[in-house]
């Protein structure tokens, strides 16, 4: 088998994973996966969305018309669960949009864009833009050059790895994530790939994108715009007061749990990035984790449990990914990383240790970087 047949069996989960060049090509993953896991069900994809789409409603029918007949003490603990509940449904929503940027969904692009820019426009998400600059994130994972998003820090920012490297700082940085790492990044690009010239997902001109990108940036502008206006709408009707805790908070939480989610999927202490010596596509893909969310797996449509198979082969349906993700483990060995950690516990050590990176003293030829703290 590709890597000795050995399955990820590891006790330390701090353990590095190897960054040798791997002993099998992307084919072999391919063969070893069932076939009927690649193919695409528009009847299934959509079983899901309107599975997604009922529990959206369900949960807003019994916030509007139940939370507001409960006396204080009681409607301070609905909201909250409300708000997470609903915020993880929209989460689920956007990760089934996010399959449809990758033509997962079904056989007809055009439904999948379709789709996609619906929905993501209504999560405040620019579709085309996203899809662009995603696509390219899957093309150059973890080269420290070329990545679209989750560039690592370098020792030499000192702002992150000597003003901010305390617990205060850490601490600061973790909320400053979770509740504006979202917006951020599509505005300023935050946490991106450096470019010359101002980089935002909202700019037609940003140089994120090509000429021939340019015309459906302006298409996912205008798709948030009319968002933007239908809730103006509903404040006029009902409340600014109401539309936030209906849906701006689950926005909220939505928003917390992509930049999580994300951030987990390409930062470990066990994880190596590359420059241009060391990069090639299979080492950087396979330089990602799969972690546990509990009963969330199965609200996030296991992108979360099963996301090394997802940057191996984008275009599997989220409904196959744990079939091929067991098939594909022998095949990989040690280069499949697991992490089981508890979510908040990882993020917060994840927070604390991986905030720069750097080679290893003696490998400075390697292209090999590994995080620092």
């Amino acid at each position: 088998m590709g890597a000795g047949g050995r399955m990820n069996e590891r006790k330390n989960v701090l353990e590095r994973v190897p960054v040798e060049k791997p002993p099998f090509e992307i084919s072999l993953i391919k063969k070893a996966i069932p076939p009927h896991c690649f193919n695409r069900s528009l009847i299934r994809s959509t079983y899901y969305l309107f599975r997604d789409l009922c529990m959206c409603y369900m949960f807003y029918y019994l916030a509007s018309t139940y939370i507001p007949l409960l006396p204080h003490p009681l409607a301070y603990i609905a909201w909250p669960a409300y708000w997470f509940s609903q915020g993880s449904i929209f989460m689920g929503l956007w990760i089934i949009a996010h399959d449809m940027g990758h033509h997962s969904f079904s056989e007809y692009e055009w439904l999948d864009d379709t789709l996609g820019f619906i929905i993501h426009s209504a999560l405040f998400t620019p579709y085309f833009s996203f899809k662009y600059s995603h696509r390219r994130h899957h093309v150059h994972t973890n080269s420290l050059e070329d990545d679209e998003i989750w560039i690592p820090k370098r020792k030499t920012d000192t702002l992150y790895s000597e003003i901010l490297n305390n617990p205060i700082g850490h601490l600061f940085m973790a909320i400053a994530k979770v509740l504006i790492g979202f917006p951020t990044y599509f505005l300023f690009n935050m946490y991106g790939k450096k470019y010359n010239g101002f980089a935002s997902h909202f700019y037609p001109q940003s140089p994120i994108f090509n000429d021939n990108e340019r015309n459906q940036i302006w298409l996912s502008d205008a798709g948030i715009l009319v968002v933007l206006y239908a809730l103006y709408l509903v404040v006029a009707s009902a409340s600014a007061k109401w539309l936030f805790c209906i849906y701006g908070v689950p926005i909220m939480v939505m928003n917390g749990e992509f930049f999580i989610i994300t951030l987990l999927h390409h930062s470990h202490p066990s994880l190596p990035h590359y420059d241009s010596r060391g990069w090639e596509w299979l080492r950087g893909v396979l330089s990602t984790v799969d972690r546990d969310y509990g009963i969330l797996n199965n609200i996030f449509h296991n992108v979360t449990n099963a996301h090394v198979i997802h940057h191996l082969i984008t275009t599997i349906p989220h409904y196959h990914i744990l079939e091929a993700t067991k098939a594909m483990k022998p095949i990989l060995g040690d280069y499949y990383k697991y992490d089981d950690t508890p979510i908040l516990k990882a993020f917060w050590r994840e927070t604390k240790e991986c905030i720069y990176v750097e080679q290893d003293e003696g490998a400075e030829k390697s292209g090999v970087y590994w995080f620092r703290k």
